[in-house]
């Protein structure tokens, strides 16, 4: 490439580089605020394991993987 190619190419990439900035500055939802803005942020994870609640895990609790049939007699009873 001659030295006149290579200063066209600066000169068109830095011009389209300033049209790009001013573009994205001129959309309103894109600016930078001046304000900080506070992030909710999690708590650190622990290796801690808590005992289940006894009101929901107890023996006399619903068991979800039994099937249950109401009404009527089962399919196989015909």
């Amino acid at each position: 490439m001659k030295s006149t190619d290579i200063a066209m190419v600066i000169l068109i990439a830095s011009v389209s580089v300033g049209v790009a900035f001013a573009v994205v500055s001129a959309i309103p939802g894109l600016k930078q605020s001046d304000e900080a803005v506070k992030v909710k942020t999690i708590d650190p994870y622990s290796a801690e394991i808590n005992e289940p609640d006894e009101t929901v895990f107890n023996s006399n609790a619903i068991n979800p993987t039994v099937d249950v049939t109401i009404g009527g007699t089962q399919a196989g009873d015909q």
